[in-house]
């Protein structure tokens, strides 16, 4: 059993309140990298956040960046998606402690492949955590020291495993402290058009403007939205081809967004005649738009800790059932589905059922 480790700095408490209120993403990753180093030395973190229930959790759902060439992380998602990331999730989830160091010393041929790729960035290490406990990936946390630097060793992949919990907790501090109910505007659905080499090559002003609204409240630098288009692009192509692939499909927060929004990706048919094969190498299209209700309870489920009896609950709120009709419905007595009820609005701060609905139905 791992011990948690609790982060030395309250700052990143107050800080995750204040980024899902429009702080600035530098100085919130900043801090996460500042708190982090005094367990762990390093001189870059990337650190992106999912959900238990995300079926592609490993896109993530938005991410905090210092220090962390921009380059060098779009490389190494199109080394994961080339079969060479030996700290795959999946690997990692084969591991008692989901960690992995690669740097001198490690000499698999996946090793080989990110290690030359790290040293072509300057980089002489990567230390990768899985942010995981008993409900499963909350995403990822991944540091660098420069090549010349001591490379990290099991001693470091032990300290950074008990910031688990300390790391989960920032995420859904995160995510929680944010509006519940919509901030900004319901948007026209966006498209952005992405070519085989997973750069964006066309966008519709509908996906313009949901840009202009994230970065109006985020600031984030537009790297980020460049890996995260890839890897939807990479994961859309892998489920053509095989359909057992997580779906690229991603829902992210308010607290990003400024209200929930999916982003999924599909492969476009060059012609109607064209095979599966040879159809991955084309474009892909992003779709950007609003998140339904039935798409965002999920992650919001999660991310409010609510249990599944009340995801049934407010399932049932939002198709417009009252609370006697709700009762009827799941064999319950009224008062056990008012209980309900004041636990989810407990969880998540709503005033009452409609702020609820108003959160999730948009």
């Amino acid at each position: 059993m791992t011990r948690s480790v609790e982060l030395p700095s309250r700052e990143l408490s107050v800080l995750a309140g204040q980024g899902s209120q429009g702080a600035d993403w530098y100085e919130l990753s900043e801090a996460i990298s500042r708190a982090v180093a005094s367990v762990v030395a390093h001189d870059a973190l990337r650190l992106v956040g999912s959900h238990p229930a995300a079926v592609f959790g490993p896109a993530g759902s938005f991410g905090f960046w210092h220090g962390f060439e921009p380059d060098l992380g779009l490389e190494l998602v199109l080394n994961a998606y080339a079969g060479d990331d030996p700290c795959s999730p999946e690997e990692l989830d084969r591991r008692p402690v989901p960690v992995g160091v690669v740097g001198p010393g490690s000499d698999g041929r996946r090793d080989l492949a990110t290690r030359r790729l790290l040293e072509a960035h300057g980089a002489g290490s990567e230390l990768r955590l899985q942010l995981r406990d008993a409900r499963g990936s909350w995403g990822t946390l991944e540091l660098l020291r420069e090549q010349g630097a001591m490379p990290f060793g099991q001693e470091d992949a032990r300290r950074a495993a008990r910031l688990a919990p300390a790391l989960i907790a920032v995420l859904r501090g995160y995510v929680t402290a944010g509006p519940l109910a919509p901030a900004v505007p319901k948007l026209p659905t966006g498209v952005l058009i992405v070519g085989p080499d997973h750069v964006v090559r066309a966008v519709t002003p509908e996906a313009h403007r949901w840009r202009a609204q994230l970065q109006g409240r985020q600031h984030a630098p537009d790297f980020t939205g460049a890996s995260f288009c890839a890897g939807l692009s990479l994961q859309a192509r892998r489920h053509r081809r095989d359909p057992r692939a997580f779906p690229p499909l991603v829902c992210g927060p308010p607290a990003s967004y400024g209200r929930w929004v999916t982003c999924q990706a599909q492969v476009l048919e060059s012609n109607t005649e064209a095979d599966t094969e040879s159809d991955t190498d084309g474009d892909v299209a992003i779709v950007v738009q609003a998140a339904s209700g039935e798409q965002l309870l999920p992650a919001f489920c999660d991310w409010y800790g609510i249990t599944a009896r009340e995801r049934q609950i407010i399932a049932h709120l939002c198709d417009g059932a009252a609370p006697k009709q709700i009762a009827r419905r799941r064999d319950l007595s009224v008062h056990t589905v008012n209980d309900h009820l004041k636990a989810v609005f407990r969880k998540t701060g709503a005033s009452g059922r409609d702020e609820l609905i108003a959160a999730i139905t948009g």
